[in-house]
């Protein structure tokens, strides 16, 4: 049987578990299974810094023809693109190459317009910024999505789950259990699973009330509920409340919530371009001077300063030269 030749592009940052969770399952269905053959080839988008592990494979230029599916990998969003590589990237879609990424590796692909229409997971992390920049994709909160000829995974063990669910479509559930058996795997997780953890799990306890109280907290963050507002909903009394809050979360009910809506606030002005007024207000706060004081409270910056401190540059550009490489 000819091997089918899968390509992975990588950016520097990527770290060495993204790519070896893909190399691994497919190289375990190899060695399992004898009809089946994967030829796999890295390529490197930009050179790496000199601090940063060795990226496998060589440069992508003029290396990518041949490939029957490319993995764009990247652990944060790229910085820039090379118009040449763009254009590369193009010329094989239109050829029938089946895309895929890889955690931030939908950066580039939507960049292109090579996601439009088509559904792609984004990683929790950059749900915000992604849907605002590219709102012809039909970006996701699932593992991983398999639609038509474009495949995407969020990142993380969600790598090893969009392996897993290409070799079932391959060559059947036989081998992707097998695979997953050998592994260690103890269940194959499907596409649309959501990929935040459970929220007891998140908040380190099972407490029903407790579990209650704080989705209705999550709901609610343009327009908070009163701490009297959340006991009546969750059938228990204010101080009730308060001391399962103080038991299990060492803080007040109020505290905890007004944390939950600044570490949303400091998310959205990390991530999208919408003014300090307009994400204070979509995070509850009824008025600018309100917002900023309890955001300079909490992070010892206002949401200004933390903007202009932490953002840096925009998230993904379009590089108009070669010579802007790396």
């Amino acid at each position: 049987m000819t091997p089918q030749r899968i390509g992975f592009l990588i950016w520097p940052g990527t770290r060495p578990m993204t790519l070896a969770l893909a190399e691994e399952a497919l190289e375990v269905a190899g060695r399992v299974h004898p009809d089946v053959s994967y030829e796999l080839s890295f390529f490197q988008a930009q050179q790496p810094a000199a601090a940063a592990w060795q990226l496998p494979g060589g440069p992508w230029a003029g290396a990518l023809e041949g490939c029957q599916r490319l993995f764009l990998v990247a652990d944060e969003p790229p910085q820039a693109l090379p118009s040449a590589l763009g254009t590369a990237l193009k010329q094989l879609a239109r050829g029938g190459c089946v895309m895929g990424a890889l955690g931030a590796g939908i950066y580039p692909l939507a960049q292109l317009g090579l996601l439009d229409g088509y559904r792609a997971a984004v990683h929790w992390r950059w749900q915000d910024d992604f849907a605002e920049r590219f709102p012809k994709v039909i970006g996701t909160s699932h593992l991983f999505d398999c639609d038509r000829d474009r495949l995407s995974a969020c990142g993380g063990i969600a790598v090893l789950d969009l392996m897993l669910a290409m070799l079932a479509r391959d060559h059947g559930n036989e081998l992707a259990g097998a695979v997953s058996e050998e592994l260690v795997v103890e269940r194959i997780r499907e596409g649309g699973e959501r990929q935040r953890i459970p929220l007891q799990n998140r908040l380190g306890s099972s407490h029903p009330k407790l579990t209650q109280a704080v989705v209705l907290m999550e709901a609610n963050i343009e327009e908070p509920l009163t701490t009297d507002e959340i006991a009546q909903h969750v059938c228990v009394s204010r101080r009730q409340l308060e001391r399962i809050f103080k038991q299990y979360l060492n803080r007040v009910p109020s505290q905890y919530y007004l944390e939950l809506r600044l570490n949303k606030a400091r998310q959205m002005l990390l991530q999208t371009s919408k003014s300090i007024i307009q994400i204070g207000l979509s995070c509850g706060f009824s008025s600018g001077p309100h917002f900023s004081s309890a955001y300079r409270n909490f992070f010892g910056a206002t949401p200004r300063e933390d903007r202009n401190q932490r953002r840096g540059g925009s998230p993904f550009e379009l590089a108009s030269a070669p010579a802007e490489r790396g």
